[in-house]
């Protein structure tokens, strides 16, 4: 297994599905649901423990798709929507890889370490990673096994 890590964005670690009409606000192209979506997990202790993995070695990356109501403005929209998500709930984090990609694109075609971990919701994107890939229900137990 390489030392990677990546989290998938949207329903990993970011509630953009609890986010109050978050379906009818992207297809109307309104980005303000990648923004404003509210941590799934708490961020203090993931943060701390990813620094801490960072220092002993590990790459740190985000992996999230883009809309799939897309255009090229508004997928810029989205992309400065979630780095800014990033920014505000994750700023201690020096992340190595930051890939915000079109909707549909296969994950570990785009990361360095595809034989990394995966942290996704979606089934799919786990069942065609590379490397070892895992729901979004044990983050933090998953974290602190590694080593």
């Amino acid at each position: 297994m390489e030392k990677a890590i990546y989290f998938d964005m949207d329903g990993t670690i970011a509630n953009l599905y609890g986010y109050e009409n978050w379906l009818s606000e992207l297809r109307a192209r309104n980005s303000a649901p990648y923004e404003k979506a509210a941590p799934l997990l708490p961020l203090q202790p993931l943060a701390k423990r990813l620094n801490k993995l960072q220092r002993n070695g590990w790459t740190l990356g985000i992996v999230s798709w883009l809309s799939k109501e897309s255009t090229v403005e508004y997928d810029e929209e989205v992309t400065k929507a979630k780095k800014k998500w990033l920014k505000r709930h994750l700023q201690s984090i020096q992340w190595n890889e930051v890939h915000i990609v079109e909707y549909g694109t296969p994950k570990h075609e785009v990361v360095k370490f595809p034989r990394g971990i995966l942290f996704d919701d979606e089934e799919k994107n786990r069942t065609n990673w590379s490397g070892t890939a895992y729901d979004v229900n044990n983050i933090m137990e998953v974290l602190k096994a590694i080593d």
